[in-house]
């Protein structure tokens, strides 16, 4: 039973590789973001996605404790 575990977990994880190195094959246009006046440098289309991926799995965590925080804050001030 442990084995076949593993054996699943290495299938997904081989899977999951596979779907990344297709999508980054298949997205390599350079494009160049423009926000605020502010024009950012080409880069692939598939770096673009993955950087924001990348730093909206940062923000989302961060957002959640603040909010958690003041959520409590205000609980304690309840009771």
């Amino acid at each position: 039973m442990r084995n076949l575990k593993r054996i699943l977990l290495a299938v997904f994880i081989l899977l999951l590789v596979l779907a990344i190195l297709a999508f980054v094959l298949e997205n390599q246009q350079s494009v160049s973001l423009l926000f605020l006046g502010w024009a950012g440098p080409q880069l692939p289309v598939s770096l673009v996605m993955v950087l924001a991926l990348l730093i909206g799995m940062v923000i989302g965590p961060i957002i959640s404790w603040l909010l958690g925080r003041v959520t409590r804050a205000s609980r304690r001030r309840l009771v």
